[in-house]
Order: structure tokens, then C-alpha cells, then sequence
């Protein structure tokens, strides 16, 4: 078995009892000592290979505990609107990509948001059928819970005045009845299931280098079979350099308890993880469960996704196998709604339920996510990215925001990550959130909500050790610790030393996964 000695770093390792060390000696895929440098290379021994990282600072592997790697490798090559500010410039970029596609594909990516465009006005279908009359166009809103469709690819799907709501979900009409082309949460179910590629191995595979030159080691996956499957195909080619904990989509729950799945099943490279369920929308779609309808819209409090009860039944036969549930909720109503569902079923041993996003709460409501033991996975760029629009539809509610500072004062759990390709992956942009409440220029001034701000320590270790106990692996990593994974990340910035703004710029010099370096700057 190899032994190499990594040295010549200022490693954070993130643990309590060694917060700071100059070398590690790595045996297989594990840590066997983390010290000084000259007890590093006692343990190690005299035929160790030294491996310089250049006086660089080390971090453990940063844990994306929220990320759609499928969706992230697909939209590599998919049209980008998420920089647009018109519907104008919009279209131009569509048709753009259109140009560079064959006849008869279908035409993806999107990630708009028409809060930001000048004017701000929902698109429809006859905007696209302008630049694109013939290829179907299916183009998800930057949240992912609104998709934007033209006359093609509605007609392919079937959607027309016939068609009624389904349960969960909204197809949006004009004055006379006819699909305008949005499709909000459930409704957009059929256009999602086009979204599918036959090449997505290859994709991943490419995905898998940005992830990991962005120092990134681990992924909370969240997509769906397709995704899965590619993954373990990786896995036995050897072609797998970043470990993946997988989650099951709520639709094929059955299918997996029937397969025998279970939470924390696999190695160290792939495990199965939670089933993902939803409970609600978004706030940029307008469809997240409120108690209180939105500002200006006195008839619309979003939309409840899942029942309640169904959230329960789901939640105890998802329980029952073993699975743990992971449960997409951001309205303050449907985040309190979850946690009356985890709190009927009971807690059971061994398996942490989550909740994703947890944005707007109660403020009761954090104390008894503590309670139950719930983890909060959340993303801090959505925060900064939110500030305007929260201003503005949920002015006057009563609630705990992104309130991470108030999560940690009464013991809960946090895990960060990305949603990417919601946010982009970098995950030091969400420090650099976690920390400032600001956006990247600064802006507001001293942090939206500040109250809510935490330290550097606090953020970086909820994208490394919170995210490994969020998917009980926090036995054999988080932490760089003899007997752990040796995984993690050389970059050239200190965050325990320098600025917020530096941070924010930090460049990953080399990523080591399992001890092999899997990427490093040339």
C-alpha cells in the first residue's frame, strides 16, 4: 500500500483536538498521522513519497450537500440565460443556440429570471415560437420550478386547453384558456422527463473536473436514475474521482425499497442516500408554501406540492425501509408542515432526515428542528441572491430568514451546498455569503439581516463535517484526522486568515480524494 506524506501547507483540519498542522501522511486512502512535520514523517517512515504543497493552506474536501450534478453536466452545453436582462436578450441567445442544434432536437438549459429583466414580465410561449416555431423548446426558470415552453414542445407533451392542473402544480393560461407556455412545479413534470440524455456518463465525467477544481471531493447528488445509473457505470470503469452520496427521487421510492435500497448502503465512493421529496415551489416562481399570501398577490400563498398527508404516508414508508427522507421546503407554511410530518412518524435510529433549503421559518419552528434532530440543508448564495426579492414579496411576515446564527443557537444541524445548477458549485462564494450576508459587490452595507451572520469556522465546517453528518458519514470524513478519508483541497487563500473578499477569490491549487491528487492548477 502507497504512503505519501503531504508537507510544506498550513492545514485546517477542521478538528477540535489538531486544529492546525503542517503535514500528513497518507496510507491508501486514509490519514495515518496529521501533526507537525517531523511526526508526520516519523509515522510515515523513511520510504514515504513527499509530495510539496507549496506553503499552500489545506482545507478538507468541501461537501456540496445540495447539488444536481446531472442537471450541472448537462447545462455545460446547454443554452445559459441566467446573466440575461430582457426577454429581448433572452430570445437572442436562444435562437443563437438553436442555430448549432440538428433538426428535431429539443432545445434545453435556461435558468431565467424574469424578477430581474427590464421590464420584469412573465415570458410565453409565443415569444419562443418566435425564434424557434419548429424545435421544442423546454427552458427551467432559474429556481427550477417554473419551465418555460414553446407551441412545439407542448404540443409533443400533449398540454393544451384540454389539460387540467395536476395536483401539485399549475399549467398558466391567458384570458381564453390556452397554455401560455409556463408550467409551474408538477405541471412541468412531463417536459422534465424529455430531460434526459444518452450520453450523461460522458457528461458527468466532464462535470467531474470543474467539481473538483473547485475543490469540491463530495456531492450530495439529487437528480434522478438516469444520473444514478451513469454514476455507477463510472464507478466500475474506475472513472469516478469524487464521492457521491445518491438521493432516490420520490417517484421511484417503491421501486427502491423493492430493490432492497437503503441510506448509507455502498462504499465509500457511492452510497445511496434519501429519498427526495417535495413539499412546496420556490420563491422567484411565486410558489412556495406561505401562511400568509405574497405582497401584492392576496390570493396566492404558493403551492403545497405534496399534501400533508401524503408527506406523512410518504415520509413512514420511506422510514420503514430504512431511508432517510430529505424534504424540499422553503415557504415558512410547508417548513412547518415538514416538520409536523417528521414529528408524526417519530424519529428512528440511525437515519437523519433534512430539510432542503429550510429559507423561511417560523421562528418557533427552529427550536423544534433541533428538537427532532432535523437538518437544515441549506444554500447560503440563495440568500444573497434572494435579499430583493424576499424585500419584496414577503415584507411584514414574521420570520426567521436563512437564519442560519439562529439555527446554530438552539443545535441545529447545518449542512451547505450549491443547488447548483441553480447557484454555481463554487463553494466559496457561499462562505464568503455564510459570513457577509452581502452580495459580491458588498451590497447592503454591513450584511442583509446580519444577526443571522456566522464566523468562518462555522460555514466552512458546515460544507465539509455538516454535510458528511447530514448523510451519516461523519465517522471517516469532514475532518482531516488520522484513521479519516484523506480527502481535501490546497488552495491559495487562508480563510481563517484573510479577508471575506479574499475568500470569495480563493483559487483551489490541488484536490486529493482517497490520498491521489485527482486535479491540480497547472
Amino acid at each position: 500500500m502507497s504512503m505519501r506524506v503531504y508537507r510544506n501547507a498550513a492545514i485546517r483540519t477542521g478538528h477540535r483536538g489538531t486544529p492546525l498542522a503542517q503535514a500528513m501522511a497518507v496510507e491508501g486512502e486514509r490519514l495515518l498521522a496529521v501533526g507537525t512535520e517531523a511526526e508526520v514523517r516519523e509515522a510515515a517512515g523513511p520510504g514515504a513519497e513527499l509530495i510539496d504543497l507549496e506553503g499552500a493552506a489545506v482545507l478538507p474536501g468541501l461537501y456540496d450537500a445540495h447539488i444536481h450534478t446531472a442537471q450541472y453536466a448537462q447545462s455545460l452545453d446547454a443554452v445559459d440565460l441566467r446573466d440575461v436582462r430582457s426577454l429581448d436578450d433572452a430570445l437572442a441567445r436562444v435562437a443563437a443556440h438553436a442555430a448549432r442544434l440538428r433538426p428535431g432536437a429539443w432545445l434545453f438549459g435556461g435558468r431565467w429570471n424574469s424578477n430581474t429583466w427590464d421590464p420584469p414580465a412573465q415570458p410565453d410561449r409565443y415569444a419562443l415560437d418566435s425564434v424557434c416555431p419548429d424545435l421544442p423548446v423546454a427552458l427551467p426558470s432559474v429556481d427550477g420550478h417554473t419551465v418555460w415552453a414553446n407551441s412545439a414542445a407542448l404540443r409533443l407533451v400533449g398540454i393544451d386547453a384540454s389539460t387540467p392542473d395536476p395536483v401539485g402544480g399549475e399549467i398558466v393560461r391567458d384570458a381564453s384558456g390556452e397554455p401560455t407556455g409556463i408550467l409551474r412545479e408538477s405541471a412541468s413534470y412531463p417536459l422534465r422527463e424529455r430531460m434526459v440524455s444518452a450520453d450523461l456518463r460522458d457528461q458527468l465525467r466532464a462535470a467531474q473536473e470543474e467539481l473538483l477544481a473547485l475543490g469540491l471531493t463530495s456531492v450530495h447528488d439529487i437528480d434522478g436514475e438516469d444520473c444514478r445509473a451513469a454514476y455507477l457505470a463510472l464507478r466500475e470503469a474506475g472513472e469516478l474521482k469524487l464521492r457521491v452520496h445518491k438521493a432516490i427521487p420520490a417517484i421511484h421510492l417503491e421501486a427502491a425499497i423493492a430493490e432492497g435500497r437503503r441510506t448509507g448502503q455502498g462504499d465509500d465512493w457511492f452510497r445511496t442516500g434519501p429519498v427526495k421529496i417535495f413539499s412546496d415551489g420556490a420563491l422567484g416562481s411565486h410558489t412556495c408554501h406561505m401562511s400568509e399570501p405574497f405582497a401584492g398577490e392576496q390570493s396566492n400563498a404558493g403551492i403545497a406540492v405534496t399534501p400533508y398527508e401524503d408527506l406523512v404516508e410518504l415520509f413512514a414508508k420511506a422510514a420503514d425501509a430504512g431511508i432517510a427522507v430529505a424534504t424540499h421546503a422553503i415557504g415558512d407554511q410547508a417548513n412547518h408542515l415538514v416538520i409536523d410530518a417528521y414529528e408524526a412518524i417519530g424519529r428512528r435510529e440511525g437515519l437523519r432526515h433534512r430539510i432542503e433549503h429550510a429559507q423561511h421559518l417560523r421562528p418557533a419552528d427552529l427550536a423544534r428542528m433541533a428538537r427532532l434532530g432535523i437538518v437544515a440543508s441549506m444554500q447560503p448564495v440563495h440568500c444573497t441572491s434572494d435579499i430583493d426579492l424576499v424585500d419584496s414579496l414577503l415584507a411584514g411576515h414574521d420570520l426567521a430568514s436563512y437564519a442560519w446564527r439562529g439555527m446554530l443557537n438552539v443545535g441545529v444541524a447545518l449542512a451547505f451546498g450549491s443547488d447548483a445548477p441553480v447557484e454555481h458549485p463554487n463553494p466559496f462564494p457561499a462562505l464568503y455569503a455564510a459570513v457577509t450576508r452581502t452580495r459580491t459587490d458588498g451590497t447592503p452595507a454591513g450584511g442583509w439581516q446580519p444577526e443571522e451572520r456566522l464566523s468562518m469556522g462555522e460555514a466552512l465546517t458546515a460544507h465539509t463535517l455538516g454535510a458528511a453528518y447530514a448523510a451519516g458519514e461523519d465517522d471517516h470524513k469532514g475532518v482531516l484526522a488520522p484513521g479519516k478519508l484523506a480527502d481535501f483541497v490546497a488552495v491559495d487563500t487562508d480563510p481563517f486568515v484573510e479577508s471575506p473578499d479574499a475568500v470569495l477569490r480563493t483559487k483551489v491549487m490541488t484536490t486529493v480524494v482517497g490520498g491521489e491528487v485527482r486535479w491540480q492548477r497547472i
